[in-house]
């Protein structure tokens, strides 16, 4: 670690959580330095849904580089991204009767968000755009300007006059409709917020303390958007490919979102990779106005495209949804076995939260974790909340491995707080 602490930025944040190195990682499990083996209930922040060195993508891999197949391609045509395309549109399209042109963007999330707000102004001729407290969409300028926490934009110039903040679904309490708000703020000339060339949101938040909106409150968001002729962005870049049990976070409830940007696990192997998919009268661009160095990842294509063969039927999305009511179950009772945490248990599919009370008991049990070889994050923006990002892969015996080192931190940190 000493070469880190020398050598690397402050701006550095996961080496600081999990101060060992770590050499290999399989499955859900990474090994640092010493051979310490850990479960990872982290998953790369979402990217490693599949878990690490998945063997049947790592056999594509490795014969695609022994074949001396092209590695960097601009937006060239090439067989791995014919191939991505295909599987994509008869594996994910077809099947959900959805008809989305792709846009491979820059590698990272954040690339992709980018890209979409500029779609959208450009197509409906409007700056304005609305997001929602506690949305996380990356941290360039513009996706940082749709990102809610304040802590990211912190002493930087970051212009927002574009942008206004609506409530999130029950942010105001359970007992209030913010889409009806969100209603009564567009209809009204007076009320400050222009008609927006578009909406973005999560469907989860991940980053914000795993808020989970309703399929009834994203039913209303979009038929306002339809009512008042403005774009609805779903951001699936932490919740999409398969997190939530879905391929597409937004499935359950029955929308159509005109864009959606995916990345993280949409590389399928942790391999950088990220687009944005939008309804085909959508697509004004003109040839290379919105460009990117790595936006012809073909190894991350290969490994996206061996993906997609988890999602040929519905078996894995099951295996998903089963797994998650075991982790439901369990936190479910550990809030009851553990009533000084004040904890409330929020998320869907796989993607789970552990909200506590005083936030920093949330700190001190992730900590706790760690030195019992469970790696986990924060989420939230007092960091008071657990989450679990466990990879969609994980075997029973492990998930329960994890969920017992847990329990067990949580006992004691609350025995030494006595």
């Amino acid at each position: 670690m000493e070469t880190i602490r020398r050598m690397e930025s402050k701006v550095r944040s996961y080496s600081r959580s999990f101060p060992v190195v770590f050499k290999r990682a399989k499955d859900a499990f990474l090994f640092d330095s010493k051979g310490t083996r850990y479960i990872d209930f982290f998953a790369g922040a979402g990217t490693l849904n599949y878990g690490h060195n998945n063997e049947m993508m790592k056999e594509k891999i490795i014969d695609y580089l022994n074949n001396d197949g092209i590695i960097h391609g601009l937006d060239m045509a090439t067989v791995a991204k014919t191939d991505l395309l295909n599987k994509l549109e008869s594996i994910v399209f077809k099947p959900r009767n959805l008809d989305y042109k792709v846009q491979f963007t820059g590698p990272t999330g954040t690339n992709a968000v980018e890209a979409a707000l500029k779609l959208a102004r450009m197509i409906k001729k409007r700056s304005n755009v609305i997001s929602f407290t506690n949305g996380y969409h990356g941290l360039t300028m513009g996706s940082m300007s749709v990102t809610a926490n304040a802590f990211y934009r912190d002493q930087a110039f970051i212009d927002r006059s574009d942008v206004s903040f609506l409530p999130y679904d029950r942010y105001l309490g359970k007992e209030v409709n913010t889409a009806t708000y969100m209603r009564r703020f567009l209809e009204d000339n007076s009320s400050g917020v222009e008609i927006p060339s578009a909406m973005i949101l999560e469907t989860v938040q991940g980053e914000g303390g795993i808020h989970v909106a309703s399929d009834e409150w994203l039913r209303e968001v979009e038929a306002i958007c339809r009512e008042f002729d403005i774009l609805l962005i779903i951001d699936d870049i932490q919740v999409g490919n398969g997190r939530t049990g879905y391929f597409f976070s937004f499935e359950k409830a029955g929308i159509k979102p005109d864009i959606v940007t995916l990345s993280k696990s949409f590389g399928g192997y942790g391999l950088p990779l990220s687009v944005v998919l939008f309804k085909r009268d959508l697509d004004i661009w003109k040839p290379g106005q919105h460009t990117g160095t790595f936006r012809g990842n073909n190894l991350a294509f290969v490994a996206a495209a061996a993906a997609l063969d988890y999602w040929t039927d519905d078996s894995f999305s099951k295996e998903i949804f089963r797994k998650g009511k075991i982790i439901e179950t369990r936190l479910k009772m550990l809030k009851e076995k553990y009533p000084e945490l004040k904890a409330q248990v929020r998320g869907r599919g796989f993607i789970f939260g552990l909200a506590v009370s005083p936030a920093q008991q949330a700190s001190k049990i992730a900590q706790e974790c760690f030195k019992n070889k469970l790696i986990l994050e924060l989420a939230g923006a007092t960091n008071n909340v657990i989450k679990f990002l466990a990879p969609l892969t994980i075997s029973d015996d492990i998930l329960s491995e994890g969920l017992n080192i847990l329990e067990k931190s949580i006992s004691n940190v609350l025995k030494g707080s006595k």
